[in-house]
Parts: C-alpha cells; structure tokens; sequence
C-alpha cells in the first residue's frame, strides 16, 4: 500500500463527501457516527504501535494488540474500509491504508486458514474502494497460499495443524475463508481456487451439519482416506451443543456461496441454517444470541455481540434472494438486532472500550479468553451489517423525499 493507493481514491473521497444528503439524525447514521469515531480514536493509539493491529480490550478498557499473523488481524483495517466508503472520509483513507499495509507478508503465510480474515477483509476492501493493482497481487497470492492447505482426499482446507487426535481438523468458521479464492479465481483467470472453494462447502455441508442443520464446530479427518474421525468442538459448551458463533459463520459462508456460484443447493443451505437461528427457543426477544444455544446456565450467560453482528450481516444479504415473507423475516430479525447493537447496552460510549465499537463479546468460553470483551470481528460485521442494511430495498431512507 503505497502513496499511489491514496491517490487513487482521493476522488472518490471528494464524491463521496459531496453526495452526503442530509443531516445524520436516524439511528443507523448515528451508529456509524459512533463507529467512526471509535475507529479513528483507535488509529491515534496505533500510530506509536508499530506493526501491531487490535485484538481486543482488557476489563480496564485497555487496547490490546496483536502482530499481523493473529486471526483476527485483518478486520480493522477493514472496518476503516468499510466507514470509508460510508463517508469518504480522508483521514480514514489514510489510516485504512497505513493499517492494512501492516498484513503485507501474510499473502505468502501457509501456515494457517484464516487468510480470507486477515487479507480479504482488509486488502479486499482496499481493492473494492480503490482498485489498486498492488491490492489485487496481495489478494492473488494469498489465494494460492490458501490453497496450498487444500487436501484432495479430504476435499477441504486443513483449518489448524495437526494435534493428538486432530490428523486433519476443519471449522466451520473456515467457509468464511472461501470467498478470496472465489474471487480470486475471477480476477485471477485461475479455475483452481474455486474448485477448491466449492469441494470444501460441499464437504463441510455433508460432514458438518446435524439433522436440524445446527453445525458441529470442528470435524477431523484422516489426511490419507478422509475418512471423517471427530465430529464436536473446541469453543462450544459440548461436542454435540450449537456453538452460536459457528451457527452464524455457516449462515454467512452458504449465502456468499450461492451469492458467488448460484447453486441453489448453497441457498437451501443457508435458508435451513437461518431457519434453525431465527426459530431457535433460545433465541432472546432482542435476537442477540447467548454464545451457546445449549448452554446450562441459559439464561444467566454470556450474550454474544460478535455472533449478533455476523448474523445479521448474513439475514440482509439472505433476504435478497428469497421472497415473501421469509424475505421479510430475516430483514426484521436483522433489524432488531442492528438496533439492539446500537443501543447503549452494546455500543459502547465514545472515547471508552479501548476504542471498539461493540462491548459484550464472547471469544473463547472453555479457554477463558475474550469473555464479555470488545472483538474486532464484530465490529467488523456490525459495520459490515449496518451498510447492508442502508442499501436494503426494504430499508425506508429518512432522507429520501
């Protein structure tokens, strides 16, 4: 990322702070008021961070950090992104440019799943906003790193190395991953990336998913016949219990299939797994789930934001493609929960919470990590969510005349 990218963009920044129509006053402007200035508080504490990203806060409301090879490392710099396309701003261009060229050497890192996390929401974003060719090399190599942990006889990506029992483990969370080589295989002429793609959702469609289409967190398979060997979880309550956040990451990776391919067996997938979320008696009334439906201590336990924000991302883009009153249903349900998220029992207050947007989020129940703490990936899907929702059909502008 380099001084060309941000004169590339300056004229659409100028358009896009020409175009603002009215005063901010409805409350999803207001929650992306809210956003942006979390965010840009949060860049100022980067700046004498070096090559560190966010992760989190501490319970003192501390920002903590990580290097660019933790998971989670790309969702900031695309949250900037993703506020700047919303306004335009120039300062956020600077700084979604300076955070997002701290990823740079992941394009070549093969040693881990997430670099559809880390790159395409962050590089992604970068190449959608500006269409800088330095942007679209990051992307294509990390594509082909991604694929380089593809196994044929298992049909999938191997999502964590290898441990004691766990020869080959796959997580749901890996079908949000797909994506990049999708997209890759379009932009880059490459037909193998998304063969790759669209072998690890079918699999992951067979061996993931129970009779009621709740998902098991972590399937295992032998390297050498895939044969599947461990079905169960890692962060769930229980091996056979619906893990919220991997219910919602299923959600969204089948109805960015089918958005990607148009195979209708992608969209019954993702209609069948909203079905099982929306409909779920554990379900609150507010529709921000616990972070596990079959959690004992329900209902004095964890809520989860960051599942709340996935989910409702996932809901606006799903209700596009079906019609009816289902359409309606997952609109209304993604309504509720974005205003649920930007009342002041999730957003938190302005110049607070390290800098995040969101408070209340659920990381890692039986490893004690990250429990009622601000995530970067939620904000990521709470802003991502908040622009789906102002550009739904269903969505009544309070600006329009």
């Amino acid at each position: 990322m380099h001084m060309t990218l941000l004169k590339q963009a300056a004229f659409a920044s100028a358009m896009l702070l020409m175009a603002a129509c009215c005063d901010r006053s409805n409350w999803v402007d207001k929650a992306l008021d809210d956003a942006l200035i979390q965010a840009l508080s949060m860049a100022k504490q980067l700046e004498n961070l070096p090559g560190q990203l966010p992760r989190t806060a501490s319970p003192e409301g501390e920002l903590v950090t990580s290097g660019s090879d933790w998971w989670c490392s790309g969702f900031y710099p695309g949250t900037l992104w993703l506020l700047y396309q919303d306004c335009g701003d120039p300062e956020l261009l600077r700084y979604a440019t300076k955070f997002t060229g701290r990823l740079h050497r992941e394009q070549y890192n093969t040693s881990t799943h997430d670099l559809g996390f880390m790159l395409f929401c962050s590089y992604g974003n970068a190449w959608r906003a500006t269409g800088a060719d330095s942007c679209k090399t990051v992307l294509l190599n990390g594509a082909r790193s991604l694929s380089s942990r593809f196994n044929p006889a298992v049909g999938c990506i191997q999502s964590w190395e290898a441990w004691d029992d766990f020869h080959f483990p796959v997580i749901i969370d890996n079908m949000m991953n797909l994506e990049m080589l999708l997209w890759a295989s379009e932009a880059g002429g490459d037909t193998l990336p998304r063969h790759i793609a669209i072998a690890h959702a079918d699999r992951t469609m067979q061996c993931h998913f129970r009779p009621d289409y709740s998902s098991y967190h972590v399937v295992s398979y032998s390297p050498v016949t895939g044969e599947v060997e461990f079905q169960g979880t890692n962060q769930g309550y229980s091996d056979s219990s619906a893990w919220a956040r991997g219910q919602a990451w299923g959600l969204y990776g089948y109805t960015m299939m089918y958005r990607e391919t148009g195979y209708d067996r992608y969209l019954e997938q993702a209609r069948h797994i909203a079905q099982f979320l929306i409909r779920h008696p554990r379900l609150p009334q507010d529709k921000i789930p616990y972070w596990d439906f079959d959690s004992p201590a329900i209902p004095d336990d964890f809520r989860d934001s960051s599942t709340a924000a996935v989910m409702a991302s996932a809901l606006l883009e799903l209700s596009r493609y079906v019609e009816g009153e289902e359409a309606a249903e997952y609109f209304a349900v993604a309504e509720t929960q974005l205003k649920t998220l930007a009342s002041p029992a999730y957003t938190a207050k302005r110049g607070t919470n390290g800098g995040f947007i969101l408070m209340h989020g659920v990381g890692n129940v039986p490893q004690h990590s990250e429990i009622d703490a601000p995530l970067s990936y939620g904000d990521y899907y709470y802003v991502e969510a908040l622009l789906r929702y102002k550009n739904h059909p269903q969505y009544t502008d309070p600006c329009a005349k």
